[in-house]
């Protein structure tokens, strides 16, 4: 073990103990769930990853030599697990990347099984993170580029992240997946091409910052909540996109959009309840629905692009099991207070 590691763990072959490798390790939990949820397009499977990568850690710590820093070297283990998992696993994708639009008034089409969907990451799973660091990593996990990200071959993922989002050197990308600059230089240019076929557009990577995006985000829940097809209108773009998991059906233009909400989702004013949330840095909407029992239960979880010209694209996960992630109330009461609010992990 070189003098680096051994001030680390407090001597050569001492061991260290659970508080130690807490304390030295923690700092980079948070950062390691983004780096793990940009490979694999899923919030569970990559709080699984990282729960991997800091058990694989603390067995080897003694090992640890000290060549790398401690960040280098668990951004090590954790792409490795990725990598792995990923060669089990098939690509997650949005509906929007399966086949065109379709008419509002034809009934929705359920995906079977088979189909894996790109997960939002709730904001609320960074809520520990040091306030510089989740900046940094909002810009990075926009829904869009995460969805493009799973179109690239696992190992042109792994590079483009490691070089285009986290900044390593080539060098230290070669070593760390054990391959030579030329090879990871040609990975990259091949990953950034595929990317750039993708079609994504300013709007879609391009951190919100206008003041009226709150304004825009307020105006278009309460259409919503209202059930107002009109006011609703005049918030979205006339090439808005909507999609919704796990349903293949996705829609395309400003008033197949609104035909379907109008037709199958409205109701009466004050049937849908929404509750602001973030998630992949963007704003997004809780939408909560009436049960027998009087109260208003989780439906799913809007995340918005916001743009000065009106909302473009709304990707609705039918996914209640985001509301815990997101720290969302579990219920609310029929005034809409909350109730039961569940705090992340």
């Amino acid at each position: 073990m070189t003098q680096a590691g051994r001030e680390l763990v407090g001597g050569a072959g001492a061991g260290l103990g659970d508080e130690e490798f807490s304390r030295l390790t923690e700092p980079f939990r948070r950062e390691l769930l983004a780096h793990c949820y940009r490979m694999l397009g899923s919030v569970h499977d990559a709080q699984d990853i990282v729960q991997e990568t800091y058990l694989r850690a603390w067995r080897a710590f003694d090992g640890f030599e000290g060549r790398s820093s401690l960040r280098v070297w668990l951004y090590r283990i954790a792409t490795s697990a990725c990598l792995t998992a990923l060669e089990h696993r098939s690509r997650r994708v949005l509906p929007s990347g399966l086949g065109p639009s379709a008419d509002p008034d034809v009934p929705l089409t359920v995906a079977g099984p088979d189909l894996s969907w790109v997960q939002p990451l709730p904001d609320a799973a960074l809520w520990d993170a040091d306030p510089a660091a989740i900046v940094a990593i909002r810009g990075s996990v926009r829904l869009a580029l995460v969805a493009a990200l799973q179109y690239l071959p696992a190992r042109q993922r792994a590079v483009l992240i490691l070089r285009d989002v986290l900044a390593w050197h080539a060098a230290e990308v070669a070593d760390l997946l054990d391959t030579t600059t030329e090879a990871v230089n040609s990975a990259l240019a091949r990953a950034r091409a595929q990317l750039a076929r993708t079609g994504l557009s300013e709007d879609m990577l391009t951190e919100p910052s206008d003041p009226g995006d709150r304004r825009l985000l307020d105006r278009y829940a309460q259409a919503f909540q209202n059930a107002d097809t009109v006011a609703l209108l005049r918030v979205l773009r006339e090439d808005i996109t909507m999609e919704m998991p796990p349903h293949l059906t996705w829609f395309a233009g400003r008033d197949a959009v609104v035909r379907f909400l109008g037709a199958n989702v409205f109701g009466r004013a004050g049937a849908i309840r929404m509750v602001p949330a973030t998630a992949n840095g963007q704003p997004a909407l809780a939408t909560y629905t009436p049960g027998a029992d009087g109260l208003h239960h989780p439906h799913s979880l809007q995340v918005l692009t916001l743009t000065p010209t009106g909302v473009s694209r709304i990707v609705s996960f039918h996914d209640p099991s985001l509301f815990e992630l997101s720290g969302l109330p579990a219920r609310l009461d029929p005034s809409g207070r909350s109730l039961d609010r569940v705090q992340p992990n």
